[in-house]
């Protein structure tokens, strides 16, 4: 849907920032009304000085490009966005936000909490699995990108990722192409591979970037690197190899060899990503080429990939079906048309549902904004409050004068009622202490059976989950506790024994668990010490004192390991114990779950173990 009239596409690569203002076309599409570039230089890719050098140049490129809106779609550069393509297991669609949110915990090289993450699912695997593109960036990545351009006038809407914004614009124009095309995206840090091939699409990010070639060209002819920047700029290109005679300049044959042996390694994983596209994701050996990025501009870039890959090689023209402002400089644009891949992208998200859409805007942006948006309703809200406050205080003051008098009238009526209600008062206390008595030893008494229901709930729930894995798995299936404790409020120490006092402990011994039939004890009797297949790990200790009930307990499970049956065993087994869990009468479904990592172990491991967070619906009092 429209949101504005004109609208600009700004992608904050890291060789340099790329803005084009854009409008809805006649019978649509989209129109290209201006645009601007500015390199970065090697401070762009530097997060120290990052920051000062988009400002300015972001600051420039609006006052020299006359843009006229101020409405923006941005993009963050490929070296600063995590992206992975994972599958996940057949599931119900009801858990699918669930177990991506999992995987992101197990996969994001960073911290949930300190990031903003989206996803898209792309498709279905032919087992059933779901396909999907998962992305992150630290939110405070994109607060400086805000910062920034909310400093020069702009009101960011959406924040995208590099590759998405990249494969939005492919699809658009060349969606017409048959078989398997990949695109090639060469940037100052980082290159994206791309492969499309129906509505298949495969994206890898890979650290070999046009910088490479200047700092290795820098290195070897001991010039710092503006200079190198400028001279591979003005004089570079990629060495034929072969026969070709070399450059009777030193440092243009320089130059030409370092960017051979640059892209030689881009070639290799370029290689290598075709590969796995084939042989893990079961597409199909492309049939074409398309270069883009700013790396990609630099003289007999195609012919290398020609030579190397053997399939026809061109470079990807994102305004292809764009309509072209007749006051856009043509020639100009002809020249770094295939750096703006990105912007186009952002540009398509105003205009029409894209096959990808992920948007990146942290929570606090967004709240924000939005504050920022309603302020002047409410600079009107607070007048128009301040007038009826005074208003109101005016007509109660009159009121409150009135009721005084009568009040005082009334006082000398009802004085002589004083003490006998003084007298009442004393006895409905007394009754009120004996009822909170009565109570208090009832609730004691109902909780002395609730705590051994919930180990027998906790026990059944374990069997039910072996039941339910052996039947899909096919073989015998074994779970039970390693430890059981309280995480949230803490507990006291842990019980050796059962006393009358059971309820109060929450954080369990091993023998308890063997008692309730929650751990497997060894052939030998007792459990063991030690953590381990068969016997209970110590539980870990309270750090906090005791409260007045528990409401969440902690489960380290501890399950038999199926990986030699199947790879995906164990994340099943740990699946349909959730769910089992969940379906309890005496646990909260919305918050008993998975709490932590899987682990990992070999296939020669006996076992494994995962933590299950229990959330009861009434809680233990103690």
């Amino acid at each position: 849907m429209l949101k504005a009239k004109t609208f600009l596409g700004v992608d904050f690569g890291a060789g340099s920032l790329k803005i084009a203002e854009f409008e809805p076309a006649e019978g649509g599409g989209l129109k290209l009304l201006r645009f601007g570039i500015r390199p970065l230089g090697l401070p762009g890719s530097q997060d120290a000085a990052r920051d000062g050098v988009l400002k300015k140049a972001l600051a420039e490129l609006i006052a020299e490009g006359g843009f006229t809106s101020r409405v923006a779609n941005i993009s963050a550069p490929g070296y600063q966005v995590f992206s992975k393509f994972v599958k996940l297991p057949p599931v119900d669609t009801s858990k699918v936000t669930q177990i991506i949110q999992y995987e992101a915990q197990q996969n994001v090289p960073f911290p949930l909490a300190e990031s903003s993450w989206d996803y898209q699912i792309l498709g279905t695997s032919s087992d059933g699995g779901l396909e999907v593109l998962l992305v992150a960036i630290k939110s405070e990545v994109v607060e400086k990108l805000f910062a920034n351009g909310e400093g020069s006038g702009l009101k960011m809407e959406i924040v995208d990722a590099s590759v998405s914004a990249l494969a939005n614009a492919f699809r658009f124009n060349y969606g017409d192409q048959e078989g398997c095309s990949m695109v090639i995206d060469i940037g100052a840090k980082t290159s994206n591979v791309l492969l499309f091939e129906k509505n298949r699409f495969y994206v890898r990010t890979v650290p070999v970037g046009a910088n490479t070639i200047t700092q290795e060209f820098s290195a070897e002819s001991k010039t710092p690197f503006v200079e190198a920047e400028k001279f591979k700029i003005a004089h570079g290109f990629v060495s034929l190899g072969g026969a070709y005679e070399e450059p009777d300049d030193a440092k243009v044959a320089a130059v030409s060899k370092v960017a051979r042996n640059v892209l030689t390694r881009l070639h290799m994983q370029v290689n290598q990503t075709i590969q796995f596209y084939k042989t893990q994701q079961g597409g199909s050996a492309p049939q074409r080429v398309y270069l883009c990025g700013g790396g990609a501009v630099m003289p007999y870039s195609a012919e290398f990939f020609l030579e190397k890959l053997n399939i026809p090689v061109e470079y990807f023209s994102p305004f292809r079906n764009i309509q072209i402002d007749p006051s856009v400089n043509v020639e100009e644009l002809e020249k770094v048309a295939s750096c703006f891949g990105e912007v186009v992208g952002l540009g398509l998200r105003n205009i029409a549902d894209c096959p990808i859409e992920l948007n990146l805007m942290p929570k606090s942006s967004r709240t924000r904004q939005e504050f920022n948006a309603k302020k002047p309703f409410l600079v009107a809200a607070a007048f128009v409050a301040g007038f009826g406050v005074w208003a109101t205080g005016l007509f109660f003051a009159q009121v409150a004068e009135v009721r005084n008098g009568g009040v005082a009238s009334i006082a000398e009526k009802v004085s002589f009622l004083a003490t006998p209600e003084g007298t009442l008062s004393a006895e409905e206390a007394k009754l009120k202490a004996i009822q909170g008595e009565i109570d208090e030893m009832s609730s004691y008494l109902r909780e002395r059976t609730y705590w051994p229901e919930v180990l027998a709930e906790v026990r059944r729930v374990l069997k039910s989950a072996e039941g339910v894995s052996s039947q899909k798995l096919g073989v015998p299936v074994g779970i039970w506790v390693d430890t059981l404790y309280s995480t949230e409020p803490a507990t006291p120490a842990v019980a050796d024994t059962v006393t009358e006092d059971a309820p109060k402990y929450v954080s369990m011994s091993k023998e308890l668990m063997i008692r309730y039939g929650l751990l497997k004890a060894p052939a030998g009797g007792a459990a063991s010490e030690e953590g381990g297949d068969g016997a209970a790990a110590k539980p870990a200790k309270s750090k906090s004192t005791s409260t007045n009930e528990v409401a969440v307990l902690t489960l380290n499970i501890r399950a038999v390991n199926l990986q030699k049956v199947k790879q995906e065993a164990n994340g099943q087994l740990a699946y349909d114990l959730e769910k089992e869990a969940k379906s309890s009468p005496l646990f909260d479904a919305s918050e008993t779950q998975l709490s932590g990592n899987l682990e990992q172990v070999e296939d020669t491991a006996t076992s494994f173990t995962f933590p299950l967070k229990i959330k009861l619906k009434r809680p233990i009092k103690l």
